[in-house]
């Protein structure tokens, strides 16, 4: 009986060393599946466009910029600042929409229709908070300087100086960064397909020298919903499909619940867009609201071509809003 039973020790020991080599998952499994399973996802998020082409009721200004807020599980940062000084300010006031307890602003590239209203937004909410549009996120590039035969056409260089001036920080990002849980800046978006989203035709002083101005700091908000991804956009410069891209390999088959903001699709050919609007169902793209450049035209070709429908594909408006509980509300002139 005792030799069964050593026997059974022996065996039993053998089992219990094998077992962590044969059946448990390794260090690098574990690690993989707890990163998969703690994304953090956001619940709630409405964002509000507060400077573009088009008013879609009486309220508002329109002008050629952008400018919107984004507010997501008690989060808020402000995405560009619009083409005039005061558009933005005026707007919001006549909205009812408080930025000053906005602390953090994303100016998506350095033109001019996007960062105008960065100075007079800090320079009147920081008379209530100090910390009001204290911080501005970039991407790496947006203080390069662009020469030109009237000199430095880089709005940005001046405005930087200004800005410090009351205090405000800047953080250059030369890679993606989460700014909060579940909100994700791309920086900088690798440019796998020649979409070619711009319309300069000006020179930018690089590290590697005077080359095309491509706008190669140009970044887009990434949010990761419980939906899908939200991705909101300035300008669109480096390629909406580009930019879907580059998402999916932060949150992989993912599918993208809005894209909310400028794509610069206004001078696109028919077959541009067609080939947009088929990555668009790649991408199971559901919500459009497509304001600023994307261009009126642009977003009724989008709308057919994926598949969308007029309360799913809008042209944005001043006012108009997005979010994951009721989708897109328009102003009445874009419903």
């Amino acid at each position: 009986m005792r030799k069964h039973v050593g026997v059974l020790a022996v065996v039993t020991t053998v089992a219990v060393l094998l077992y962590p080599v044969s059946l448990q998952p390794s260090r690098a499994e574990t690690l993989t599946r707890a990163a998969v399973e703690t994304v953090p996802e956001i619940r709630t998020l409405k964002i509000t466009v507060l400077s573009t082409m088009l008013v879609g009721a009486t309220t508002g200004l329109g002008e050629w910029g952008f400018s919107a807020l984004v507010e997501a599980d008690g989060h808020r940062i402000l995405v560009d600042t619009g083409s005039h000084p005061d558009t933005v300010l005026q707007n919001a006031g006549e909205l009812n929409v408080d930025l000053s307890d906005v602390h953090e602003v994303i100016l998506t590239h350095s033109h001019w229709d996007h960062v105008t209203g960065l100075l007079t937004l800090r320079r009147e909410f920081m008379k209530k908070d100090p910390a009001a549009l204290s911080v501005v996120h970039v991407a790496k590039g947006i203080f390069y300087s662009r020469p030109s035969a009237k000199g430095e056409d880089n709005h940005m260089i001046a405005i930087r100086k200004e800005y410090q001036a009351t205090g405000g920080k800047i953080i250059e990002h030369a890679e993606g960064a989460e700014l909060f849980p579940g909100a994700w800046l791309t920086g900088p978006v690798p440019r796998k397909y020649p979409e070619r989203n711009w319309s300069v035709s000006g020179k930018v002083q690089t590290p590697d020298g005077l080359v095309e101005d491509t706008i190669p700091e140009d970044e887009s908000l990434v949010l990761n919903s419980n939906h899908g991804l939200v991705v909101v956009t300035g300008c669109g410069h480096a390629g909406i499909v580009n930019i879907l891209t580059y998402a999916s390999t932060k949150y992989p088959k993912q599918s993208v619940y809005g894209v909310v903001g400028g794509l610069h699709l206004f001078p696109a050919s028919d077959e541009q867009l067609n080939w947009t609007g088929d990555e668009f169902k790649v991408f199971k793209v559901a919500n459009l609201l497509g304001a600023h450049c994307t261009g009126i035209e642009a977003v009724y070709r989008l709308r057919e071509r994926a598949g969308l429908t007029r309360k799913t594909a809008v042209v944005g408006t001043v006012g108009s809003t997005f979010t994951l509980a009721e989708g897109i509300t328009p102003g009445p002139l874009a419903k």
